[in-house]
């Protein structure tokens, strides 16, 4: 997403999307605080729930729209909305001036939309995020998932900001580009074809022999070590903002946790 900010905000609210909530707090905890360290101050609105992507993938707008109507008067100000994860942030800015348009909540949805920002690329294009690495040496494989590919600029923002980090060398896995066969209700709705899109993931980043998957999207990340843990073959997976926070001399929460 082009930076169409004048300025470094000072303030801008945070999304921390319901699967992050729930399953990889840590991710969203860290988040925050890559943001405050580079001197935003993060609002957290507490009413928010889901953006109303699972229902709405699932061909379900109405139900869709009820839910995504519960987040539009949550952002009264007029900063930018930082999500930790690519998929929510294409469904709230692509995806909800459609959901809304002909309703009396259309221009609300279109502001919101206008304003939401994938976290990789809050960091990259508006924040300049540039901080000495002092982590060990490292390989890493990079999994952006299907919506943050084709939806943001997470790709090449995520890229960025690996490659800006001196003792990482970014490996590219052979499926790096294809899907990691979660997809929300696709993985319950077709488990085999699934379970098979996830197999050849798997394989191809076991190949690569990173020592680390970096991915920006929980969902994706759980799918993927998940079903490495469930043959046998685990893999290291991190969310990105957790990976920058201690490659960069922060203290994440897994950190705090073993003090």
């Amino acid at each position: 997403m082009p930076n169409t900010l004048n300025r470094k905000p000072q303030d801008v609210y945070f999304f921390c999307t319901c699967l992050v909530d729930l399953f990889v707090p840590e991710a969203g905890l860290d988040a925050v605080t890559l943001l405050e360290r580079e001197g935003v101050r993060v609002h957290f609105p507490e009413d928010q729930t889901c953006c109303g992507q699972p229902a709405y993938t699932s061909g379900q707008p109405e139900e869709a729209l009820a839910v995504a109507r519960q987040q539009l008067d949550l952002f009264p100000e007029p900063w930018p909305i930082v999500l930790p994860s690519g998929s929510c942030t294409g469904m709230m800015r692509h995806h909800y001036p459609t959901l809304f348009a002909g309703t009396a909540d259309a221009a609300n949805a279109a502001a919101v939309a206008a304003r939401v920002w994938e976290l990789s690329e809050f960091l990259a294009t508006v924040l300049d995020f540039n901080r000495p690495d002092s982590g060990a040496v490292c390989t890493v494989a990079l999994h952006t998932s299907c919506s943050a590919r084709r939806e943001t600029g997470a790709l090449s923002a995520t890229r960025a900001l690996l490659q800006g980090l001196e003792g990482v060398t970014l490996k590219v896995q052979d499926h790096e580009s294809e899907c990691c066969g979660f997809g929300g209700m696709f993985s319950v709705r077709h488990p085999e074809i699934s379970g098979g899109i996830v197999r050849d993931k798997v394989a191809s980043i076991k190949a690569c022999e990173a020592d680390a998957l970096i991915t920006g999207d929980c969902g994706c990340m759980l799918n993927i070590t998940g079903h490495a843990a469930k043959i046998g073959q685990p893999l290291n997976g991190k969310h990105l903002a957790t990976f920058l926070l201690e490659r960069t001399g922060g203290t994440t929460v897994a950190m705090k946790d073993k003090a």
